[in-house]
């Protein structure tokens, strides 16, 4: 692993885990975005997997937290920490992973998005999705950023912020 990025995401982690007592190493792995492959200007994008081979159920949930809000966390400190006084170039986005619930999610997501869309085009009238965290709102506004005939935009705050599909 030679990428500087990838070292300090990993880094960083692994010393987070080991603050709190947790036996777990962390694997990393680049990953294309949607984004980056239309726009080079975003930064790359990294996923920290944490091992959790020696951690124990209590262990995980702990980690993911109720609605993956711990693991939201630990993205949103990781993204912060990590990339704080770099230049734009050793900048990163980091997606934290435990026991496939990024992956898991985003396949909901994309379902939701799925479906949103459809009952925007089937009833003409706008759709909001809830109960969405922020990062989650990004990535259905990504989804759905290739429809040319939708929009997406975000309404409401927190913790009621929803995120609105309709028909431009």
């Amino acid at each position: 692993m030679t990428d500087s990025r990838m070292q300090r995401g990993q880094k960083w982690l692994e010393e987070l885990l080991l603050l709190t007592k947790t036996p777990a190493s962390v694997k990393v792995e680049k990953h294309a975005t949607l984004a980056e492959q239309e726009d080079d200007s975003e930064p790359d994008s990294y996923w920290l997997t944490i091992d959790e081979t020696n951690l124990t159920p209590a262990q995980i949930q702990a980690l993911i937290g109720v609605d993956g809000s711990a693991l939201d966390a630990i993205q949103y400190l990781a993204n912060t920490t990590v990339n704080l006084g770099q230049p734009p170039e050793e900048q990163a986005a980091y997606t934290v992973e435990l026991a496939g619930y990024r992956v898991r999610r985003q396949a909901e997501l994309l379902q939701m998005a799925q479906y949103a869309a459809e009952q925007v085009r089937l009833t003409g009238r706008e759709f909001e999705l809830k109960s969405l965290s922020a990062a989650e709102r990004r990535q259905v506004h990504t989804f759905l950023k290739d429809f040319t005939d939708l929009e997406t935009y975000s309404r409401g705050k927190e913790p009621d912020r929803r995120l609105v599909v309709r028909l431009i």
